[in-house]
């Protein structure tokens, strides 16, 4: 017989607003639209107008299902991702991953550090440096001194910053016909240039730093409600949280995708439009836009880098405590105080840190973004494997193993980054 405060909790999260229910799923696909992200899909679309906006018709389904399944893990689970893997598969597997995506979440965070710098001083002027390092200093003093309760909070009021690129729209001129015929039937070339920014899109959509952050996040999500618990321990709470989960991540990746297709357009409109197609950084997008669209595209544009910035640092930085945290057996939570949890949220403001450093060395963002693309295009296969076994496997799950349809899905999205990564290898090479 079930206890009346499980009962109760159950009942609690099938009265849950809309809103209330939102906050993994929305935190983790607004901060896949980080600066980097906005500088691939803004190059994208400068490059080859509005004949690659079909990909976020195609990535939407592929980036529901892995970041359900890292929610479904996390929620049933009980437990982050690291630390399914460490219980549950070989230690090498696990040590190979975590060191990858530290290293790819770093160059991530000096490029969104770097790109938040670039957009401030094009605002206001005044030296990018300084900027770089008071954004990074405030990212820290958030995510180390603010209670999870309260920050989450914070963290879904600044998704809204990335509704400024769908108000860039409005001020410029759009053939919607076009938009439609092009997304429906684009031109596809199979041209280097072609293939290389289809495969940076879906490397920049899928990144396993969104896999961690979602699983952690329901696991916060977990020990700030009274009477909750690992799904696999208390079945009845199963079915209120597995339909906020769907309805959460449903929303989370349309608002991602949705959120890149207008970057991307907003570039096809403008830059491509009239001739500029050589984007490299979003700072550059937002300089281009101001001639072609005006003060108001460009500050709205400007506005989002930073915005999505202050999203995606802490994504970032917090992904790569959580994975270290579940490596080395270290307390992780984000409503821990410092003193409980020294190490993971010494590795927060490490990250941010040497991220701060990596922009004050000769190295070029750009190629510090591409590796960092290329090595997240490597860790994400066999991450996505790993999380196809573990959303299987009974040990883990208990009696929420993922249905069919979710692993037919999650299937065909590690085939698909499988062979984006095998594509990124064969051009690197030829």
């Amino acid at each position: 017989m079930p206890s009346d405060a499980t009962l109760s909790d159950t009942q609690d999260a099938d009265i849950q607003s809309w809103h209330e229910k939102l906050g993994p799923g929305l935190i983790t696909g607004a901060a896949d639209d980080d600066p980097s992200g906005i500088a691939t899909y803004s190059q994208a679309g400068s490059q080859f107008g509005y004949n690659i906006l079909w990909t976020a018709l195609i990535t939407y389904p592929l980036m529901v299902a892995i970041q359900m399944i890292s929610a479904r893990i996390g929620r049933a689970s009980g437990h982050g991702l690291a630390t399914n893997i460490r219980r549950h598969y070989p230690l090498g597997l696990l040590y190979g991953s975590v060191a990858l995506l530290l290293v790819a979440n770093i160059i991530n965070i000096a490029a969104d550090l770097s790109a938040m710098g670039a957009a401030v001083n094009l605002v206001i002027g005044g030296p990018a440096r300084l900027y770089i390092v008071c954004l990074a200093l405030l990212t820290i003093f958030l995510q180390v001194f603010v209670p999870y309760k309260s920050y989450v909070k914070i963290l879904k009021w600044m998704t809204l910053a990335l509704f400024s690129y769908v108000g860039i729209i409005f001020a410029v001129k759009v053939d919607w016909g076009s938009v439609a015929l092009r997304t429906a039937m684009p031109h596809i070339s199979w041209s280097k240039d072609y293939i290389t920014t289809v495969v940076a899109v879906f490397g920049t959509t899928i990144s396993p730093y969104l896999f961690f952050w979602q699983a952690s996040q329901e696991v916060e999500e977990l020990h700030s409600k009274d009477a909750q618990q690992a799904l696999k321990h208390a079945p009845l709470q199963g079915a209120a949280n597995l339909k906020r989960i769907r309805l959460d991540t449903l929303i989370g990746m349309a608002f991602s995708n949705v959120i890149a297709f207008f970057i991307v357009l907003t570039a096809a409109a403008t830059l491509h439009a009239h001739g500029i197609t050589n984007i490299q950084t979003s700072s550059q997008a937002a300089q281009a836009l101001k001639p072609i669209a005006g003060a108001l595209a460009f500050m709205l544009f400007s506005i989002g880098i930073v915005g999505t910035g202050l999203l995606a640092l802490p994504v970032l930085a917090g992904s790569a405590a959580y994975a270290m945290a579940g490596t080395f057996k270290w307390r992780n939570s984000l409503e821990s105080k410092p003193r409980l949890a020294k190490h993971f949220y010494g590795i927060i403001v490490l990250a941010c840190l040497v991220g701060v450093a990596v922009t004050f060395t000769p190295i070029d963002p750009i190629k510090a973004l591409y590796w960092s693309a290329v090595i997240n295009g490597v860790v994400s296969v066999p991450i996505m494997v790993l999380l196809m076994f573990m959303v299987v496997n009974r040990k883990i799950m208990g009696e929420f193993i993922a249905p069919a349809l979710l692993r037919i899905l999650g299937w065909i999205a590690t085939a698909v980054m499988g062979l984006a990564a095998v594509g990124m290898f064969w051009f690197m090479l030829t």
